[in-house]
């Protein structure tokens, strides 16, 4: 379970390094019999499921792929722009890609996700927020895209995930108009799951992003990872590949010994005792 607290650009609360390595395992090649069968919604559905299951995920990392992320305060409290001001031109392509590869390995975690929303999230901070499974700010929180006053556009998944989060027309208002919205307004456009009213010690939104963690953590953890993989993925097709993707993930859960556990719990009327299995 991964709850990020926002604030600045956006960037992480406290100091982070976010050290994530994805892969995708290459898919076996393929018949000419197993070909008919991929271009059938249950086998397209089948191959998406089994090729995003397929990633794996360490907690090692190539040197030269690391981005850092750090909590900024004081002077430098929001974006940090003079150091962006300062990169030569060959250097802000490198690193927004990198920016970008690591907000892609956060969305694709087989684990849920919660951005809590303290302070602002402006640009990246916004485009991490979006990369996550779920939103939650405090109603004083400042969100927005607002590249478009420098010149620039999002380019670490934002022109992507905000239309798929709000809408594509108010997704291009906000984005057109670099436009900053608070808590409350973030709620009624759907941006965000929660709008909490902030405390005296500034951390509400991430307690309400705790509390709602410790609600997912009882779940079965085979039962949560692929039931994300499926509204991933089905997301991303139209709705019988959807529901193909939604049986090849069923089917996943249907061996393993949490199931089993879950049923005889159900059964005796007993909190069940998940491994992960």
């Amino acid at each position: 379970m991964a709850a990020a607290a926002l604030g600045g650009l956006g960037l992480l609360r406290g100091r982070l390094r976010l050290r994530l390595r994805l892969g995708a395992s290459s898919p076996p090649s393929s018949s000419s019999s197993s070909s008919s069968s991929s271009s059938s919604p249950l086998g397209r559905g089948a191959a998406a499921a089994r090729a995003a299951s397929g990633r794996s995920y360490g907690s090692e990392a190539r040197e030269e792929e690391e981005l850092r992320v750090r909590y900024l305060d004081d002077e430098h409290k929001g974006a940090d722009l003079k150091e962006r001001a300062k990169m030569h031109s060959s250097e802000v392509g490198s690193f927004v890609s990198k920016a970008r590869a690591t907000i892609n390995e956060m969305a694709n975690l087989p684990v849920p996700t919660i951005a809590a929303i303290d302070g602002t999230a402006l640009g990246g901070g916004l485009e991490l927020a979006l990369a996550c499974d779920i939103r939650v700010a405090a109603s004083s929180a400042k969100m927005g895209l607002v590249e478009t006053k420098l010149a620039i556009i999002p380019g670490a998944g934002g022109t992507q995930r905000l239309p798929r989060t709000i809408g594509v027309s108010l997704a291009k208002e906000l984005i057109f108009s670099a436009r900053i919205v608070d808590g409350e307004e973030a709620k009624s456009i759907g941006l965000i799951s929660h709008v909490v009213e902030q405390n005296e010690a500034g951390d509400a939104a991430y307690r309400r992003a705790l509390a709602l963690a410790r609600e997912f953590l009882p779940q079965g953890p085979v039962a949560m990872r692929v039931a994300k993989l499926a509204i991933n993925q089905g997301m991303e097709v139209d709705l019988v590949t959807g529901l193909a993707i939604e049986e090849a993930c069923y089917a996943q859960t249907i061996p393993t010994k949490d199931r089993i556990e879950g049923l005889l719990a159900f059964k005796e009327k007993r909190p069940p005792r998940y491994k992960g299995e």
